[in-house]
């Protein structure tokens, strides 16, 4: 069987102001083309499907059309990730049309989608265990559990520790349970796992939304190893990539399994503007033989491309801003004294301009202020502006609330 996996959509999403609907919806035309030729049984969507809780009425709109194209040709499953809410994405899950699967309720972790084979095949079913995203402050309850070496009769179940690596341990758990059963009858059955996480050794870019809790964001690799999983599609970080999964010992599990990020299908800041936007084509039947080989990255459609450019006015008038005419662009002017009309010149000529900036080359000494960035605790940032404005570093407590609200304010907006 072939599946499609693809995610971080961020529909509604602007950039710089620039409205990307359109883009995206040339993208999504993309995808239902690529799974009409390529046979594609299942087009798994591993979250961040909108850009906000409540999107664009437009969005929406895309959506619907979207996933009734793709259904068409393929079984389509789609989970919330952390900018999606997940009560809005999957309130029709039990209505929807046949071959479209919406899973947002954390009721269903490790209840699998279950895919026959195409007609007129013989083999086994294909299991999608599709998760959505698992907020640690909500998922900690849903999925708690019973202490290890007590009885279900003995004691109620624990919430678990509050953090990411906590509840997607345990949905694995679920995963690794019910898929060792279901072996057991079909030893034939392949699974994949549909994720929506910042996993350990992942490369960040500027665009996507911190998800910190307890000062920790990310989950080890190794929680998705010795399941017997064959593939995971993750979404949320959007360079494609893939994950090193280290062999685990579960259960006698010898089976390995491949962890892929499918990235976002635009750029959504400029320090994507180097990554090849790709959408993975995963052939499972050879994913075991010959893990690279089992997965081919196809090229996302290119609207137009991003870049830098910096130089003298005059520079960026003439032939070195040619090649650049048509991109959307991060522009740094370096004359000694702002030209005239910056703005409105640098416009004439690149009329895709997003960013323009004056910096002449010896800058006169100013307050250096820190920006948040992918590789940036925001709580570092806050602790440097508390010793800025105070002259001394903020006491242990004061660090204590500083963090508090700064998850609460997350806490907040993932739930609007």
């Amino acid at each position: 069987m072939r599946i499609l996996h693809t995610s971080d959509w961020h529909l509604g999403r602007t950039l710089h102001g620039v409205d990307l609907l359109e883009h995206q919806a040339a993208h999504l035309d993309h995808l239902v083309e690529l799974t009409r030729t390529e046979g594609v049984d299942a087009v798994v969507v591993a979250g961040d499907v909108y850009d906000r809780a409540i999107p664009p009425v437009d969005a929406v709109a895309l959506l619907s059309d979207a996933l009734a194209r793709l259904a068409e040709h393929a079984h389509v499953v789609v989970t919330p990730g952390n900018h999606d809410s997940a009560v809005r994405l999957g309130f029709g899950d039990r209505v929807m049309r046949p071959g479209v699967h919406l899973r947002a309720r954390l009721a269903d972790v490790g209840s699998p989608v279950v895919l026959p084979p195409r007609t007129g095949d013989a083999g086994a079913p294909l299991l999608v265990y599709a998760l959505p995203y698992l907020d640690p402050d909500a998922a900690r309850h849903a999925l708690a559990e019973t202490p290890e070496g007590e009885g279900e009769g003995d004691a109620a179940p624990r919430p678990l520790a509050r953090s990411h690596e906590a509840v997607m341990g345990a949905a694995m758990r679920r995963v690794g349970a019910d898929l060792a059963r279901r072996r057991a009858a079909d030893p034939g059955v392949r699974a994949v796992v549909s994720g929506h996480a910042f996993v350990v050794g992942g490369l960040a870019s500027e665009s996507e939304r911190d998800i910190r809790v307890g000062g920790v964001d990310a989950v080890p690799a190794a929680t998705f190893g010795g399941w017997g999983v064959d593939y995971v599609a993750l979404g949320h970080l959007h360079g494609p990539q893939r994950v090193t999964v280290p062999h685990v010992e579960r259960a006698g599990t010898v089976r390995g399994t491949v962890a892929r990020y499918s990235g976002s299908p635009l750029a959504f800041s400029f320090s994507e503007q180097h990554q090849r936007k790709s959408t993975a084509l995963v052939d499972l039947a050879r994913l075991a033989a010959d893990p690279d080989a089992a997965v081919e990255l196809v090229p996302a459609p290119v609207p137009r491309r991003l870049a830098d450019v910096t130089g003298t006015l005059d520079e960026l008038l003439g032939a070195a801003g040619e090649p650049h005419v048509d991109d959307w662009l991060r522009v740094v002017v370096t004359d000694a004294v702002r030209p005239a009309e910056l703005y409105a010149r640098v416009r004439a000529r690149f009329p895709h301009a997003l960013q323009v900036t004056h910096r002449p080359p010896r800058p006169a000494e100013r307050e250096v202020v820190t920006a948040v960035g992918p590789g940036r605790d925001p709580l570092d940032v806050a602790r440097d502006f508390v010793e800025h404005v105070s002259g001394h570093a903020p006491s242990d407590a004061e660090v204590a609330v500083l963090r508090e609200a700064f998850e609460l304010a997350l806490a907040e907006e993932r739930s609007a």
